[in-house]
């Protein structure tokens, strides 16, 4: 029969332990594979080290493996405090390394500022924007969170954010908010810097549009969200958008999510065009380190084999990451297809999945958009997908209410059986499933 010998962190006697097991009260974050020549003495002084590192451990011997469990959270610290104490063969990290992102604090929310609608442009047409007056939220708005926030995540009804894929000019981007208000969007997106893959493409209007989104984000009580590249184009951003988006080719520019971090600005960040969501999940981490927690997550679709769409959404990347990290999840149905046809569908599937929202691109004359015609939808049709996702949310709330209800009900069987009075639950059981 195999025997095995466990040394505590701070104990120096040897204790009897069973092959294979540990002490069921604790639970292990890394652990450390130890050189097969190392004999006992030596071993302890690992354990001292990790000791001194204010890190508890537990030793675990058997006649061909001798392993260390650490029990402390060390997520936070990198691998090589580990793997270069003398003895260590190999390190292996038993929970992910993103404190921040995991930590448990139950569904967060996102609130963004609404602007007080007005029409402030003067008769020479120039824009006089003034930010710090208080603003009011939309009346009737069931996403507003007191007074000029719209909320995102954390159990608030699903938004829509919406816009063109670049902005294109003043009139332009004016006309297309008022549309977009109408309709029923939430915020107003639209690319003021455009990363595109070929540099003979239109690549926005710069920091002239960014002044264009804010005018048409004020005068119809909509909050902004563009696309920044760079640290210089975060600071133009600052004092015109409301959140600050991470695309897509930038989730790995390191740099650039520590300076959204340090903005302090709620920041949108979208998946990489092939990333994992361990990966995705660790760009996140990246902005939250920086004491930014105002962090809202991005699914537009992976890069795959598959050719009949620009991407493929994976939906299932949506509860993941809920579950994950509790970050409220949006989903891009737009550039995860690239196929107006595709957009209301697969924006109905993503309510369904349990997203906080959409991202979606509108253009008042979707054929003749500058950028990516062949993804954008009309107004018109952005108001048919509010309509689903109010239905669909409203749908899902009921299921959720029946099914507690339910459960709750169920609860009493036992003890309704036990006094004869089961007729009765079933009589409330009824009138639950009629209610809904």
């Amino acid at each position: 029969m195999r025997r095995c010998w466990a040394i505590g962190a701070c104990r120096h006697q040897w204790e009897p332990a069973r092959a294979g097991h540990l002490d069921p009260k604790l639970e292990s974050s890394l652990l450390l594979i130890l050189e097969p020549s190392l004999d006992k003495e030596h071993q302890q002084k690992v354990i001292d080290q990790l000791a001194a590192m204010g890190v508890e451990s537990q030793l675990v011997r058997s006649y061909t493996q001798s392993v260390v469990f650490v029990m402390s959270d060390v997520r936070s610290l990198p691998t090589h405090e580990f793997s270069q104490l003398s003895g260590v063969r190999k390190v292996v990290r038993l929970s992910p390394s993103c404190p921040l992102t995991l930590d448990e604090f139950g569904n967060r929310r996102v609130n963004l500022n609404v602007p007080s609608p007005r029409d402030t442009a003067g008769s020479d047409g120039n824009y006089n924007s003034n930010r710090d007056k208080t603003r009011s939220a939309p009346s009737g708005d069931l996403n507003t969170c007191g007074a000029g926030t719209l909320a995102i995540g954390g159990g608030a009804p699903p938004v829509v954010i919406a816009g063109p894929c670049s902005v294109e000019g003043r009139d332009q981007i004016l006309d297309l908010a008022k549309q977009l208000k109408t309709s029923g969007a939430h915020a107003l997106r639209g690319g003021a810097f455009k990363p595109r893959t070929s540099p003979y493409e239109f690549s926005g209007l710069g920091a002239d549009a960014l002044g264009y989104l804010r005018e048409a984000g004020e005068r119809n009580a909509l909050p902004v969200v563009s696309e920044v590249l760079s640290e210089a184009q975060i600071e133009a951003a600052m004092d015109t958008v409301d959140m600050l988006q991470i695309g897509a080719r930038n989730m790995y520019n390191y740099e650039l999510l520590k300076e959204v971090g340090r903005s302090g600005k709620p920041v949108l960040l979208k998946r990489g065009l092939s990333a994992t969501i361990e990966e995705y999940v660790q760009a996140a981490e990246y902005i939250l380190l920086e004491g930014n927690s105002q962090v809202v997550l991005c699914e537009r679709g992976i890069r795959t084999f598959e050719s009949a769409t620009r991407n493929t959404l994976d939906l299932s990347a949506v509860p993941i990451l809920k579950s994950m990290t509790g970050l409220p999840v949006l989903v891009d149905p737009s550039h995860a297809t690239g196929k107006r046809s595709l957009i209301r569908s697969m924006s109905r599937a993503a309510i369904a999945c349990g997203a906080d929202g959409l991202l979606i691109e509108v253009h008042a004359r979707p054929m003749k958009s500058i950028s990516d015609a062949e993804q954008a939808i009309s107004p018109a049709e952005l108001a048919q997908i509010v309509d689903d996702v109010r239905i669909f949310s409203e749908a899902l709330r009921i299921a959720d209410g029946v099914k507690t209800e339910m459960v709750e009900l169920c609860g009493t069987v036992g003890a309704s059986e036990k006094s004869g009075d089961g007729a009765s639950v079933i009589r409330q059981l009824s009138a639950a499933t009629r209610k809904h």
